[in-house]
Formats: structure tokens, sequence, C-alpha cells
């Protein structure tokens, strides 16, 4: 696995080089965000497996390369759990997020037969490998350069798997014949972004 550390933003050539798709997530300083936690690194898998880990200037949250890819509709955005990376991107970078693929929404719709539907579980089922989640604890924020391997490789396994984990529940989608529920699911994350970002963190369609 390569990994390429960037402090601020990516450079104009890796932002143009990815063309169909791309896997991402986000690592803060803990859950509460916008209201206490900070956005702290954010990682990137293109389709060749090569992995860039981000750390944002914390005094604008300035990134337009990083910006100019999350909003091109034409590069599908394939993540886990995209109502936490969606919410701290869009209000840290300051962006609209174009054209997603949730995976835990779409294990969640497909995956029937179990109610684990982590990104550890899907690894497991879909790639065969067992994730090592001892560093998901980590201080996120100290300098990228003062992160340690092991934590490097933690971060970047949140994304390189995704891309794989994508194609095979689309899979599903399609033979349970689930893809359209699917898709406006996706169309709702914006508004339980918002929904989050404005402290309504509960189910509102709970009686």
């Amino acid at each position: 696995m390569k990994i390429t550390k960037f402090k601020e933003d990516i450079t104009s050539e890796i932002a143009n080089s990815f063309k169909n798709s791309i896997a991402i997530d986000t690592e803060a300083t803990g859950l509460q965000i916008p209201e206490r936690d900070k956005l702290s690194l954010i990682q990137i898998c293109d389709e060749n497996g090569n992995v860039y880990i981000i750390q944002p200037n914390k005094n604008n949250y300035k990134a337009p390369n990083l910006v100019s890819v999350l909003e091109n509709d034409k590069i599908l955005k394939i993540g886990h759990y995209l109502r936490f990376d969606k919410n701290s991107l869009e209000f840290f970078l300051d962006c609209k997020i174009k054209n997603i693929f949730d995976t835990k929404i779409a294990s969640k719709i497909v995956r029937t037969y179990t109610d684990s539907h982590g990104l550890k579980n899907l690894v497991q089922e879909f790639c065969n490998k067992t994730l090592d989640k001892r560093y998901g604890s980590s201080d996120w924020n100290k300098d990228i350069d003062d992160l340690t391997d092991k934590q490097l490789e933690y971060a970047a396994n949140d994304v390189i798997f995704l891309h794989r984990i994508k194609k095979e529940l689309e899979k599903m989608l399609i033979r349970e014949k689930r893809t359209d529920i699917f898709k406006k699911c996706l169309e709702f994350l914006d508004t339980r972004v918002t929904l989050d970002q404005n402290g309504f963190k509960f189910d509102i369609f709970e009686h």
C-alpha cells in the first residue's frame, strides 16, 4: 500500500488524476461535529489503490483542489457512514459533496441476513481481511508527520477496501431490486446532515 501525506491540500495534478471514483473517509477529534470537535484528516483512495492522507489547515480549512474533486459530480465518492464524513467535510471545507455511494446504507438495505454493518464486517465478508481497529481512538489532530506508521495504516485501511465493497453491494442491490430505495436514501442524506448540523441528532421519524 502506498500512502502519500499532504498538508492543507492535494496537488492539482493529483486532483486531475481522479477519473471515475474515489473512496473517502475522515478522522476527527471526536464525534460531536461541528459543535465541539474538528476535522483532523481526510483520506482518499483512487481506483488504483493509491492512498492520499491530507491534514487540513486548522486556521482556515482552505483546500481548493480537494474541494474541486468533492464537488465534481462526474466522480463518484464512496464512503462508509457518509452521514459523518459528509457533515465534517461540507462544514469545515465549505463545500457540497456530489455523487456519493454509502456502503453502510447499502449494507443495511441489502444485507438483511445480519445486524453487523460496520466496515470491519464488510471487509471481512467481501475482502476476506481482518481490520485492526486498535488505533481508531488516536490523537488525529497532532502534526501528520508525528503520526506513526500504524496510525497512518489504520487511516488508510478505512478507504482501500471501499471500491471492492461497493462493487459487491451494488451487485446485491441489483439482484434484490433495491437500487431505487437505496438511491432515495442517498438523496435524503443531504437533509439528514442538515438536521445534524442544526442539533437534531435523533431519529425524527420516531413516534
